[in-house]
């Protein structure tokens, strides 16, 4: 495998907060019904819809484009079974990510109170053996 792509993001959580309160039609454009539904199981969903747009962002940056190349749906933060988070990227993400030879997507998230920050690694698929 190599490495096609990496982005880094950062995120005020309070930041979030304010722009989710004064316009909340963003929640349903920004993030799928899952990720909607896992955030409002914290008592302060902003941390992880702060997580989850840096996700996003950090994608965009790995596969080298801007706002509005991509959907916000584009890419969902899942979670495997451990719990780790994952990420599953379809439409014209997918379609970019093919393009430039992107297989397999890494993504470690973390927030606090203040911050919300996304890595992410975007890989070309393994070699099959054969």
């Amino acid at each position: 495998m190599a490495i096609r792509g990496l982005g880094v993001d950062l995120v005020d959580v309070d930041k979030m907060r304010r722009s989710l309160a004064r316009t909340p039609s963003l929640v349903d454009r920004l993030f799928t019904p899952a990720e909607v539904a896992y955030a409002s199981q914290a008592a302060d969903p902003s941390e992880r819809f702060a997580a989850r747009f840096a996700a996003k962002e950090a994608v965009m940056k790995a596969l080298g484009v801007g706002i509005g190349a991509i959907g916000w749906h584009d890419v969902e933060v899942v979670h495997s079974e451990t719990g780790a988070p994952q990420l599953q990227v379809t439409g014209r993400a997918a379609e970019l990510a093919a393009e430039k030879g992107i297989g397999q997507w890494l993504v470690t998230i973390s927030h606090t109170e203040i911050t919300a920050e996304a890595v992410v690694v975007a890989e070309s698929p393994p070699l099959s053996q054969g």
